[in-house]
């Protein structure tokens, strides 16, 4: 009954909620070449955007690629989370799955998780089973509900977001990140508090970054993504980063590229 009553309060939602915004025309946003070099110097090929919530602008590298869709990997621990809570699989982020004993080969992965847990980790296998738990057609009804990317869950309901049909371009990205700020999502409100805590990155005494990583290794190039928001004082920037990886060492640049563009833009310290 309780999950029936949260679908229903679902469908309302999204009844409610303004329709995603389109894709940016480029006299929408401010292009900046300065951004190039942090991609050049860290040898990676790239895009980034930030939409700065108080001006209503976006700015960015690479209009192109910003508005390209491309598969969502971990960054759809996001949404997953907010899954699991909202259909109560689990009771908190703190409720400890047991370890199957498969060795994956991380001491991170190779023991038993919460989800709280599980998020900073980045582990796919506890997320591939709570996706097994849910199932496809109510995954599927969430991702409709919340225009998540194409909404495609084919390739399988542990896969779908990993190597199978799902993608999302990094302006989406953003479009889910404000909505998931602004409470504009068809979960709960304890849902998406918990979601937003255990998006937390970093917290100092002048911001605080709420982000998730992702790594979709299954492809040619690979590619790799940090996305998320910081708040500071009374303005809220969100940002998506996307870069290929062609080799392992790449993936260490998706923080340091888009960290060097928050500090070129004074966004963090």
């Amino acid at each position: 009954m309780r999950i029936l009553m949260r679908t229903a309060t679902a469908c309302l939602l999204l009844t409610l909620i303004a329709p995603v915004w389109g894709a940016p025309h480029k006299e929408d946003w401010e292009e900046r070449q300065s951004f190039g070099r942090h991609f050049r110097e860290a040898r990676v090929n790239g895009c980034f955007l930030l939409y700065d919530l108080k001006s209503d602008k976006f700015i960015g590298y690479d209009f192109r690629r910003v508005n390209t869709p491309f598969i969502p990997a971990s960054t759809y621990k996001i949404f997953n989370s907010l899954v699991i809570i909202e259909t109560g699989i689990v009771r908190d982020e703190n409720e400890t799955l047991k370890w199957d004993g498969i060795d994956r080969g991380s001491q991170e992965w190779n023991q038993d998780l919460s989800m709280k847990t599980a998020f900073k980790y980045s582990a796919t296998w506890f997320y591939q089973e709570m996706a097994r738990r849910v199932g496809k057609e109510r995954m599927q009804r969430y991702l409709d509900a919340a225009n998540y990317g194409n909404k495609s869950t084919n390739g399988g309901i542990d896969r779908f977001w990993l190597d199978g049909g799902l993608r999302i371009t990094p302006r989406e990205q953003i479009d889910f990140l404000v909505k998931l700020y602004r409470n504009e999502l068809p979960f709960s409100r304890r849902s998406m508090d918990i979601v937003r805590n255990i998006l937390i990155s970093e917290k100092t005494k002048d911001y605080v970054l709420r982000a998730k990583t992702g790594w979709g290794s299954t492809f040619k190039p690979q590619v790799g993504w940090w996305v998320g928001y910081v708040e500071k004082a009374d303005n809220v920037y969100f940002f998506a980063l996307n870069i290929d990886i062609n080799k392992d060492e790449d993936a260490k640049t998706r923080k340091i590229v888009a960290g060097s563009i928050l500090r070129e833009l004074n966004v963090i310290n």
